[in-house]
């Protein structure tokens, strides 16, 4: 131990006559771990609700989407899904057809987009079909002579295991189904604004589908207006033919999705685009990046408060030390070692207390993510509790953070304290 940072720990340990001095150090090391365990706790939860979006969207989306630039869908789509599949980093690859309708149940009417897939395809790139929490999504699956393309598009009327007249299946989102007031066995009707061209003019077309299955992803706009039916069934209700309107993808490397993207275009030929997971939630993760980083500043300033009261306190033992600090001086300790030692104190002021905040805010973090404290309205927030993540990397920026704001606030009582003169305090001594 130096001489200096002997010198410091001893004057924070000693009694001192006047006892406010050892008030304010003690607000100042409850700020300073108040104001990072409050910064731990805050970019925990930011940094939960980042980590928890994106896996809820990646668990229910593709990493990567091919479709025509035209949007005029894509009809070789067989060749195509299977030169995707043999690109690297192409982990699997899944044709979707996608459209806008909206079903009902009796007076109970809902937007849904209905979504057309071969779940020998879908499961593989996406969970919403592993996320059926009742009935089942087996109905779903396609024939053999469809996937191989030896067998047109079935009759709008004719589902996988019933002949003429049963109702084709459909799995929708728990939420949309508790709004519908539908259960596994119901039968809800689906109109498209496909419509079909009579004598009569434009008419709506419509179908009547079978609820086998509700899904809960945990993401509240798919659970609320996500709904999925046979490609083959798809295609019949819109009356588009053997087409799909895009293939997904699942990549190795989530964060290589921009050039795994232009290497299936070059793959693929022109006259198609790709869009990433990325691109389709720039918004949503921007906004979250700002709040992380507004959050920070914001309760940064809690630390800056500690740092005051540090002021105060060293300033005000400079001036309760002036004798001992002359006496030192007389005795042949330097204007620099002075200064160190009411850097030390300050120093040890924001050790302490960023250790102490240090502690709380990880277990406070730790604590609320593993029992979900913290309940939220899934309408609002798409989740249903706060999520909490703390991130290693948040705790040494938060503790290089205080540990500097404590030691500027040493700079102008450690000055003060260099220019004391021995002969003029101890003058009448």
């Amino acid at each position: 131990m130096t001489f200096e940072f002997f010198i410091a720990a001893r004057y924070l340990r000693a009694k001192r006559r006047q006892a406010v001095i050892g008030v304010v150090t003690a607000i100042s090391i409850v700020g300073v771990a108040a104001g990072v365990a409050s910064l731990i706790v805050a970019l925990a939860i930011n940094n939960g609700f980042r980590q928890d979006l994106q896996n809820r969207l990646l668990g229910s989306t593709a990493h990567v989407s091919l479709e025509r630039a035209q949007g005029d869908g894509i009809r070789d789509w067989r060749l195509l899904l299977d030169n995707i599949q043999h690109q690297p980093h192409v982990v699997a690859a899944s044709p979707a057809l996608y459209e806008q309708v909206l079903v009902s149940r009796g007076a109970r009417a809902k937007g849904l987009l209905l979504k057309g897939v071969i779940p020998q395809y879908e499961s593989r790139v996406s969970e919403l079909l592993k996320a059926v929490k009742a009935g089942s999504a087996e109905p779903l699956k396609a024939r053999d002579a469809f996937l191989n393309g030896t067998a047109a598009t079935p009759p709008a009327d004719e589902s996988q295991s019933g002949g003429p007249g049963a109702f084709p299946p459909i799995v929708l989102g728990q939420d949309l189904a508790d709004d519908l007031g539908a259960t596994v066995g119901s039968v809800v009707l689906v109109t498209s604004p496909q419509g079909e061209l009579t004598p009569y003019g434009l008419v709506p077309k419509y179908k009547r589908f079978r609820v086998e299955g509700l899904f809960k992803s945990g993401f509240y706009d798919y659970d609320i207006s996500w709904g999925l039916i046979r490609l083959e069934d798809a295609q019949s209700l819109f009356g588009l033919g053997d087409i799909v309107s895009v293939i997904e993808t699942k990549i190795d490397d989530i964060y290589k999705a921009p050039e795994i993207g232009t290497q299936i275009e070059a793959a693929t030929g022109p006259g198609f685009m790709t869009t990433n997971w990325e691109e389709q939630n720039r918004p949503l993760f921007r906004a979250l990046r700002l709040e992380e980083v507004v959050t920070f500043i914001t309760i940064s300033l809690i630390v800056f408060v500690a740092a005051l009261n540090i002021l105060i306190s060293l300033t005000m033992m400079v001036m309760e030390k002036t004798k001992d600090i002359a006496v030192l001086m007389s005795m042949g300790t330097r204007k620099a070692q002075v200064r160190r030692i009411f850097v030390y104190q300050g120093l040890l002021i924001g050790l302490v207390g960023t250790a102490i905040g240090l502690v709380a805010g990880y277990v406070l973090a730790y604590a609320g993510g593993h029992y979900h404290w913290i309940r939220l309205s899934a309408e609002v927030y798409s989740i249903d509790y706060v999520p909490f993540a703390p991130r290693m990397v948040h705790g040494l920026v938060v503790a290089a953070t205080a540990i500097a704001v404590s030691l500027l606030a040493t700079v102008y009582p450690s000055w003060s304290a260099a220019r004391i003169l021995p002969a003029e305090a101890l003058r009448y001594e």
